[in-house]
């Protein structure tokens, strides 16, 4: 099944729909997920470090039959290699991890940075360390001339550190993966980004778990009048704003009804900015609100997504 592409501010092509692999880490599951997701027609597959997968990715991609040049490789780097002069070696590890010469998007995982000897998903205050956010996306920056990837972006950046980040950099960030999905639309960042040159992929576009999205009515009814699941209806509300979405499934039948979009009407589409619930899975917050280090210019709140 062919998925469309995005053109990336620097004119690489990303395709709009891939596959999610957070929590995706059943040992075995995940290996022949990441080959049949590519037979079903998926080349877009979203990684990480932090996501400790990355070593059954790389071995999977290894025996699929899909010519690299038209498969496309995003991964992450964790929050404590945000020190300049450890950003290119948290690139190298990715890359032997996924056994790849080259990425085609690389982001920062999370906007703050985290001591390099802390390695965790839930950081206290005293683990956070002292890095300018700008720093480390010199050193993103740098890499792009070394070959190893085709383009550079961030994840979990707000609208207010994105405002500050812009005017400073000299590549722009191609793409901003945020939580996007029926009840968590952001719609403020996704214009702020939109008109800026960035690409929002949102990630948990289906909600997840304790996250009702697909069992909201308004979203069952337009399933029901299109005959279609209603996870087809949510991903395909965010593909019509322009916004690429990487569900994650280890079910072939899923696999399969997700690459498939549906043509919702202007009525439809309108009808969601009227949802009224507000969730999301990925809570930011913890007990990091205020993130004035960040730039390290001033002390304004800057608070995350």
């Amino acid at each position: 099944m062919s998925v469309q592409n995005i053109k990336l501010n620097n004119g690489v092509l990303m395709p709009e729909i891939g596959l999610g692999t957070w929590k995706a880490d059943e040992e075995g599951i995940l290996f022949q997920t990441i080959k049949k997701a590519v037979d079903l027609g998926y080349r877009h597959i979203d990684c990480a470090k932090i996501y400790g997968n990355q070593a059954e990715i790389g071995k999977a991609l290894k025996e699929v039959t899909m010519p690299r040049k038209d498969l496309f490789i995003v991964s992450k780097i964790w929050q404590n290699r945000h020190r300049p002069e450890l950003v290119p070696g948290a690139l190298d590890e990715i890359l032997k991890e996924l056994q790849l010469e080259y990425l085609d998007l690389l982001l920062i995982h999370w906007p703050f940075a985290i001591k390099p000897e802390s390695n965790t998903m839930n950081p206290t205050a005293e683990e956070l360390d002292n890095v300018p956010i700008m720093d480390t996306w010199r050193a993103m920056e740098a890499l792009v001339e070394t070959g190893k990837v085709r383009a550079i972006g961030v994840s979990n950046f707000n609208k207010a550190i994105l405002e500050k980040m812009v005017p400073q950099c000299r590549i722009v960030p191609a793409v901003n993966q945020v939580e996007i999905h029926p009840y968590n639309q952001s719609p403020e960042l996704v214009k702020f980004c939109q008109e800026n040159g960035i690409v929002v992929t949102g990630y948990c576009p289906l909600g997840g778990t304790k996250i009702s999205v697909m069992n909201d009515d308004y979203i069952k009814r337009v399933a029901e009048a299109h005959a279609c699941t209603p996870a087809q209806v949510a991903l395909s509300w965010a593909l019509s704003r322009g916004i690429a979405v990487i569900p994650k499934s280890t079910n072939e039948l899923r696999l399969k009804q997700n690459l498939k979009k549906v043509t919702l009407t202007s009525d439809e589409k309108r009808m969601f900015a009227k949802i009224g619930k507000h969730e999301r899975k990925v809570d930011p917050g913890r007990d990091l609100r205020d993130l004035e280090w960040i730039f390290h210019e001033d002390k304004a709140e800057c608070p995350l997504i």
